[in-house]
C-alpha cells in the first residue's frame, strides 16, 4: 500500500469511530452511570482496526497488542482508546515512521541471513553461502527500488511480473541512486549468485564468495533503505 492510501485509509477508521461516538448511551446502575456505544459497530469498528494494524505492522507490534487489549467492550472509554490509537498511528505514518520502521525490520532480517552465510564460509560451505547472500542482495535492491519509486513489476503478456534483479540494477542507476561501479559490482555478485544456484560449483572459490560478502557489506552500507 502506498503511504497516501495508507494515511487516507487511518483517517477513514477514524470518521468511522467519531461516527460511532454519536451512538453514545447511558446506564445507571445504583448511583453509577456507564456510556456505551452500539455494540455491533463497535465490533466492525474494533475489526477493520485491527486487520489494517496487522497488515501494517503485523501483530506484535505495541499498536496492534494495545489496540486488541483496549476495545474489547463497547464502553465509550473502549472507543475513545480505538480512536486514539489509530489518530497516534496516522500521525506516525504521516511522519515518515513507517518507512523507518520497515527499514529497520529489513536491515535485522538481513544482518540475520548475512550471519548465516559469514557462518556457512567458516565451515566451508561455499555454495549455499553464495546463494543466501544473493538472496540478500537481490532483496536489497528491490527494497531500494520501492524507496526511489523505481518499478519492480513490468508487464508481460498482461500479468504484472516481477522484473529480473538485473533489470532493477540498471534502473538504480539510471535514476541515480547508485553509480555505474556499484552496477558492476551488483552484476558480478548476482552471476556467481547464479553460478551456485545451477550447480557451477568449479567456477568459482571460497576466496571469491568472501569478497562477494564484504563487497555486499560495503554497498548495503552505502545504499541504505
Amino acid at each position: 500500500m502506498e503511504t497516501l492510501k495508507i494515511i487516507e485509509r487511518a483517517e477513514s477508521l477514524i470518521n468511522f469511530g467519531n461516527e460511532i461516538e454519536k451512538t453514545r448511551w447511558n446506564r445507571v446502575v445504583g448511583r453509577s452511570t456507564y456510556t456505551y456505544v452500539d455494540n455491533g459497530r463497535m465490533a466492525g469498528f474494533r475489526s477493520s482496526c485491527l486487520s489494517f494494524i496487522k497488515l501494517i505492522y503485523g501483530t506484535r507490534h505495541p499498536h496492534f497488542i494495545e489496540f486488541e487489549k483496549t476495545t474489547n467492550n463497547h464502553y465509550l472509554a473502549n472507543l475513545a482508546a480505538g480512536v486514539g490509537i489509530m489518530i497516534a498511528i496516522k500521525e506516525e505514518i504521516a511522519g515518515g515512521w513507517l518507512t523507518t520502521y520497515k527499514s529497520l525490520v529489513a536491515s535485522e532480517i538481513f544482518s540475520d541471513f548475512i550471519e548465516m552465510a559469514e557462518h556457512l564460509l567458516d565451515q566451508g560451505y561455499k555454495d549455499p553461502a553464495a546463494v543466501v547472500l544473493g538472496s540478500v542482495l537481490e532483496e536489497h535492491i528491490r527494497q531500494l527500488c520501492i524507496k526511489s519509486k523505481v518499478e519492480i513489476k513490468a508487464e508481460v503478456k498482461g500479468k504484472m511480473l516481477p522484473r529480473k534483479a538485473d533489470t532493477m540494477n540498471a534502473d538504480l542507476v539510471k535514476a541515480g541512486v547508485y553509480n555505474l561501479l556499484d552496477q558492476k559490482s551488483v552484476s558480478s555478485w548476482l552471476d556467481l549468485r547464479n553460478k551456485a544456484a545451477h550447480g557451477n560449483y568449479t567456477e568459482y572459490s571460497k576466496e571469491q564468495v568472501n569478497l562477494m560478502l564484504q563487497g555486499i557489506l560495503d554497498f548495503m552500507k552505502r545504499n541504505n533503505i
